[in-house]
């Protein structure tokens, strides 16, 4: 294991994040705080609770997920199509460096920025509404296990995509409408039948549960269901991340 060269990629990837805080980190922040302003503290002070949950913090996990799954993508993914982009991927594939340790450095680089970026945002969120952690131990490992699964999702995206717009496709028109779907502002519960069962289909309905289970005890699916979704995507990820070094397929492109 080449830990020099892991080191190396992500100190480039992390200084990269603190070059542009604004983008990376503040812009991020500011546009889910004005999501409590509006819904947790304007709406949610005129809304019942749901669960037995203030509707303000309620909507806390679905917002952390929101931004993290976005971010995740959005860092792994503009971390590895740069060099693609600008030709220097030929020096980290002549360099005696493994695909594992490519991976480990662009992915825990993007996922140390979005577990970053989650944590900030919950900070923020105790500004605007009370909440508390019933199992911080487990909400820290969910924060983990998706931020990690998500970039590992980013990182394909950015070996996939050969421009910029491709980049922008999966997080703005999946996963941005998966997450608003999945029960990050609402409970499933309140669906009609028919259309629980359908959004049992959409797999962010795992992760927001699973999430806001460790902030209240309370979801609508099993947290162990849960924990096996994002675990089993996780896997699946790996699968293909290990797929495409090994073919070599648009890694040169």
């Amino acid at each position: 294991m080449n830990v020099y060269a892991i080191r190396a990629i992500y100190r480039f990837e992390m200084a990269r994040t603190f070059r542009t805080l604004m983008q990376s980190i503040a812009s991020p922040v500011l546009s889910t705080s004005l999501y409590f302003v509006v819904f947790g503290a304007a709406i949610g002070s005129r809304m019942g609770e749901v669960g037995g949950v203030s509707y303000g913090a309620f909507i806390i996990p679905g917002l952390i997920m929101l931004s993290l799954l976005n971010e995740s993508i959005s860092n792994a993914a503009f971390g590895i199509y740069m060099p693609k982009w600008a030709g220097t991927i030929y020096e980290l594939l002549s360099a005696p460096v493994s695909y594992v340790e490519v991976v480990l450095g662009y992915v825990g680089a993007a996922a140390t920025k979005s577990v970053i970026l989650g944590l900030l945002i919950l900070v923020t969120a105790r500004l605007f509404v009370d909440y508390e952690i019933l199992h911080p131990f487990w909400m820290v490992a969910f924060l983990l296990l998706t931020a990690v699964t998500f970039s590992l999702f980013g990182f394909i995206i950015g070996l996939w995509a050969d421009d910029f717009q491709k980049l922008q496709v999966v997080p703005l028109m999946v996963i941005t409408p998966l997450t608003f779907l999945g029960g990050s502002f609402y409970s499933i519960s309140m669906l009609p039948p028919v259309w629980q069962k359908i959004t049992l289909f959409n797999p962010v309905v795992y992760l927001v549960n699973g999430f806001r289970w460790s902030f209240y005890g309370k979801a609508d699916v099993n947290v162990v269901v849960s924990a096996g979704m994002t675990v089993g995507f996780l896997l699946l990820c790996l699968a293909v991340v290990w797929w495409i070094f090994r073919t070599g397929w648009k890694l040169k492109s």
